[in-house]
């Protein structure tokens, strides 16, 4: 009888229990993704800069060359960077400088793109031409 009285008790405060505790929900916060950046490989690029007109084309592999007409202005090497559009001159010591840019840019069309060190620029796209020093 002891044995019916203690297994009816526990079915009993079984049953009598308190609910099951409600899930909590957590909040989650919803970080910004860096902005997905074109690739810059394979594409030329014309603008002004040291009031020079510089033609500049980067190549598959993210060598740049930059020249002012016949003259040779710029090279080294391109990658992209947590959505920017970084650039590291192997004619200084400068080391690393990023643009900020839109995350496409057509055939002809012109933007205004900003460095990491406040410099503005604007660069019109044109057709893929491999240059030479």
């Amino acid at each position: 009888m002891k044995k019916l009285f203690v297994i009816t008790s526990v079915a009993m405060l079984a049953a009598c229990g308190s609910p099951e505790a409600e899930q909590e929900t957590l909040a989650v916060a919803e970080v910004e993704a860096p902005a997905e950046a074109m690739s810059l490989h394979e594409t030329t690029w014309t603008f002004v800069q040291d009031d020079k007109e510089i033609m500049e084309s980067i190549d598959a592999s993210g060598n740049y060359i930059a020249n002012a007409e016949d003259e040779h202005f710029d090279h080294g090497t391109y990658v992209p960077v947590n959505g920017k559009q970084c650039f590291t001159s192997a004619m200084n010591d400068e080391g690393q400088m990023c643009w900020t840019t839109p995350a496409n840019i057509e055939l002809g069309e012109s933007v205004d793109i900003t460095s990491d060190g406040g410099e503005k620029l604007t660069v019109t796209r044109a057709d893929y031409k491999p240059l030479t020093m």
